[in-house]
Order: C-alpha cells, then sequence, then structure tokens
C-alpha cells in the first residue's frame, strides 16, 4: 500500500469513529499535482466538526504524518487539513452544501474505503 493510501485510509478511520457523515474520497492524483486524495466529510455541529478533525488529526499524527497547515479550526465550518498527499475536508452540513467540492472535483475518481486497502 502506498503511503498516500495508507494516509487516506487512516483520515477515513478516523473521521467514521467521530460519526462523521457523508464521507467522500476523491482520487485526484491523475487531475491535480495538489494532492493524490482528498477527503470530504460533514457534521451536524460544530463540536462533531472539530471532535472530526482532531480524530484526523491524531490518528495521522501516531502514525507519523503532520500536517502541513491546518486552517478553518475555529470557526469549524470548514477545516482544511492538509497532508500534502491527502487534504481532508471537514464540513459543517451546509458549507459543505454552499461549496460543493464534489461538483468542483468531478474530474476527480471517486473511490470507496474498500479501494484504499
Amino acid at each position: 500500500m502506498n503511503e498516500s493510501k495508507k494516509m487516506a485510509l487512516l483520515a477515513v478511520e478516523a473521521l467514521e469513529d467521530k460519526k462523521a457523515e457523508d464521507i467522500t474520497i476523491i482520487d485526484i492524483s491523475e487531475v491535480s499535482v495538489l494532492a493524490d486524495y482528498f477527503i470530504i466529510a460533514d457534521g451536524l455541529n460544530r463540536n462533531q466538526v472539530q471532535a472530526m478533525a482532531d480524530s484526523a488529526e491524531e490518528a495521522l499524527g501516531r502514525a507519523g504524518y503532520d500536517a502541513k497547515q491546518i486552517e478553518g479550526y475555529q470557526s469549524a465550518n470548514w477545516i482544511l487539513m492538509d497532508y500534502k498527499d491527502i487534504i481532508v475536508h471537514v464540513f459543517s452540513k451546509e458549507d459543505r452544501a454552499f461549496y460543493d467540492l464534489e461538483r468542483i472535483w468531478r474530474d476527480g475518481k471517486q473511490i470507496s474505503k474498500e479501494d484504499l486497502q
């Protein structure tokens, strides 16, 4: 398993641990140099969104991956976590619908968690 797949799987499982809703994984490796994967999920409220981000950061950190940048944590409307090979987007429901990253990145390939294993 390559590093970016391993990172993506860790992030997805950490988000699942905090009951993330509608987790979407987009393989953007063939359409962008930004990263290999976008992981997008949403939560019901500010506390859950922050807990999801904390869980992902902790799981990735334990595995030796440090975030290059984390933005939006205080407002918790859209927390962007840049790990270079993967980018984790944790949204409130309203902001996820508004920004609609799945539409913007439709040239990428939506994959399942099983595709990462």
